[in-house]
């Protein structure tokens, strides 16, 4: 979805010498929102790696993660950047399943260190993930073993983490998917490659779930920042890749804020600074504030796009296919803009205290402040105008039909969504100022008008009767109201009903 666009997208492969990939999120994605809902792909196209895959080679690719942003949640699951199998070689690493005595009863090749629900032959006593470790970078490696009951890690054979390690808590997501990391550093050297080998023993009430992770040495967060900023000055373009962590934004936790964890806000507007071509591409699952939007080039959000993240990201960057996303909600510019701040209650009780007025129509009312973004905002490679809105034609059902002409004014083939709002204003009862009827989709080539009709139901002119308990429609005209968001109506028509 593109949120903001300055001329900067989309990249054209033929005048890029050198581009800047910059940001953490742009090799390890957040690729869904974890939590109860979390699944692990076998694989994650990257940002990064789908960028790599797409430009033609003559492209110079630079990366460069940036200072690390809170939250992050430790090292990655160690897997087929740094690790072999070492029984056959194949990038991942070998699952054993061991008895008391140590008898191997089942043996396996996993693609990454993280073992969720490894299968437990009878007589299972131990689970153990090893691997060949080749570093690429020398310097202290941290490497982590994550699972309950008695843990022991080894490089080479010198133990770096050992012990008893008890759950404290029954969260079934802690146990089961994401147990806490215990990790040590321990220095490596790049091309001499190490043996690593995780083990866990099986008790009850523990789960089974083993994570061995690894993480190479990474540079302070001045340093980084510094790197960062001399790769984004020396590239034709810039992407920055910022986004939620584990720690900011999850199932199991209400945000306290919507900023992006620190230092993200720092590291874009400094990468805006040095490349006026920077483009952000936001990787988060909810709204966050965007304090630099003005002044980049274009601001692209993934949410959380999926295993095929990098291949869908690299179509759009460069022109291969249109941003064709809208808003599902309103963003604000800041927490302290929005209608709705807390949900805490108070003695118990929560007061919906904004009554019909939630979503965007919140935004709508008198003296509200402007959000950022809008119900429905979201741009593509071309623009369009909205030139005709048609007269209601009744449908079945009590219904209506409405068509809606636009024209593509742009030099690309485009698709646009158009809105009709309903609106009120001499109503019997309370409404909102106006809202969401219907919507429907047009398509056009450049110069060409589309015609889009959209059906809207006899229920959105129909409002909650408590005396009579049921839904009644208040007889009068009504007006509506077209365009691409909430924010942008520029037509007019009206209702008789």
């Amino acid at each position: 979805m593109l949120l903001e666009s300055r001329g900067a997208l989309p990249l054209e492969p033929g005048a890029l010498n050198r581009l800047a990939v910059i940001g953490v999120h742009a090799d390890a994605p957040r690729v869904q929102g974890g939590g109860s809902s979390g699944v692990f792909p076998h694989r994650v196209v990257s940002p990064l790696d789908g960028l790599r895959q797409a430009l033609p080679p003559h492209v110079r690719i630079g990366y460069e993660p940036g200072p690390a942003p809170e939250g992050a949640g430790g090292p990655e699951p160690l897997g087929a950047r740094h690790a072999r199998d070492p029984e056959g070689g194949a990038p991942g690493v070998r699952l054993r399943v061991l008895d008391a005595a140590g008898a191997v009863l089942r043996s396996l090749h996993q693609p990454s260190g993280r073992v969720l629900e490894p299968e437990l032959p009878p007589g299972a006593h131990t689970v153990e993930l090893s691997a060949v470790l080749h570093p690429d970078t020398t310097g202290p490696w941290t490497l982590g073993l994550g699972g309950f009951g008695a843990l022991r890690l080894t490089v080479d054979g010198t133990a770096l983490v050992e012990g008893e390690f008890p759950p404290e808590t029954d969260d079934p997501a802690v146990v089961h998917v994401r147990p806490p990391q215990h990790t040590a550093r321990i220095p490596l050297t790049a091309g001499r490659p190490v043996r690593v080998v995780a083990r866990r023993e099986l008790a009850p009430g523990t789960g089974r779930a083993t994570v061995l992770t690894a993480a190479a040495p990474a540079a302070g967060p001045a340093e980084a920042l510094a790197a960062a900023v001399a790769a984004a000055r020396a590239a034709d373009a810039a992407v920055v890749v910022v986004g939620t962590t584990e720690g900011a934004e999850s199932e199991g936790f209400d945000r306290e804020t919507l900023r992006l964890p620190a230092p993200q806000d720092q590291l874009v507007a400094e990468i805006a600074s040095a490349n006026p071509r920077t483009i952000v591409v936001v990787n988060s699952g909810g709204p966050v504030e965007l304090p630099w939007r003005a002044a980049v080039g274009a601001v692209l959000l993934t949410w959380f796009p999926g295993q095929e993240a990098g291949h869908a990201l690299a179509d759009v960057l460069l022109g291969r296919a249109e941003p064709g996303g809208r808003l599902p909600t309103t963003w604000p510019a800041t927490l302290t803009d929005a209608p709705v701040r807390t949900t805490h209650p108070t003695n118990g009780r929560l007061a919906y205290e904004e009554g019909l007025h939630i979503g965007h129509r919140a935004w709508l009312r008198p003296g509200a402040a402007r959000p950022a973004y809008w119900f429905g905002h979201g741009l593509g490679y071309t623009t369009w105008e909205f030139e005709r809105i048609g007269m209601p034609e009744p449908a079945p059902g009590g219904d209506f039909e409405i068509p809606v002409t636009l024209r593509n004014t742009g030099a690309r083939s485009g698709r646009e969504i158009v809105q009709l709002h309903l609106s009120r204003p001499d109503s019997a009862v309370e409404r909102p100022v106006c809202w969401l009827a219907g919507w429907a989709a047009a398509e056009a080539e450049p110069g060409e008008r589309a015609t889009a009709y959209v059906r809207i139901p006899a229920r959105a002119l129909q409002h909650w009767s408590p005396g009579g308990r049921g839904w009644t429609t208040e007889p009068g005209r009504f007006e509506v109201l077209a365009g691409r968001s909430a924010g942008d109506l520029p037509l007019r028509a009206a209702i008789e009903v």
